[in-house]
């Protein structure tokens, strides 16, 4: 499990003065592209090989609402893995408080086709199997 802390901006705020539900979207992306970072293995790098990493789903709950200036901790963890999926689910705090908790479905493409994940990056597959 890896943590990320994300400050609301105001921006992201709406007219209630409320973390608008569509940024927690972006929060997860924000701490899974540093999940993957400190495996040392980014998207950045998988992507300069030729492989991207598409959402193919996403199913959030939201607990509690957070406003501006709220710093939000992320726990990221590996939920599931499967030859051609990942899962990764978050918990998302303001302080003790849980506000929301949420899961990310992705697949690898190579050339718009599916990939194994475990035989195109074996490195980063044994990486996180070993967390």
């Amino acid at each position: 499990m890896r943590t990320y802390q994300h400050e609301v901006k105001y921006y992201e705020c709406d007219r209630m003065g409320i973390t608008h539900h569509s940024n927690y979207v972006r929060i997860m992306e924000e701490a899974r592209v540093d999940w993957m970072d400190q495996l040392g293995y980014g998207f950045d790098r998988m992507e300069a090989e030729g492989v991207v990493s598409p959402v193919v789903e996403v199913q959030c709950s939201y607990k509690h609402s957070t406003t501006f200036k709220d710093v939000i901790d992320v726990e990221v963890h590996l939920a599931e893995m499967s030859a051609l999926k990942i899962t990764f689910a978050y918990t998302m705090r303001v302080g003790e408080r849980v506000v929301c908790t949420a899961r990310s479905v992705h697949c690898f493409l190579e050339g718009g086709r599916p990939v194994a994940l475990a035989k195109r990056f074996p490195q980063l597959y044994e990486a996180i199997q070993n967390l």
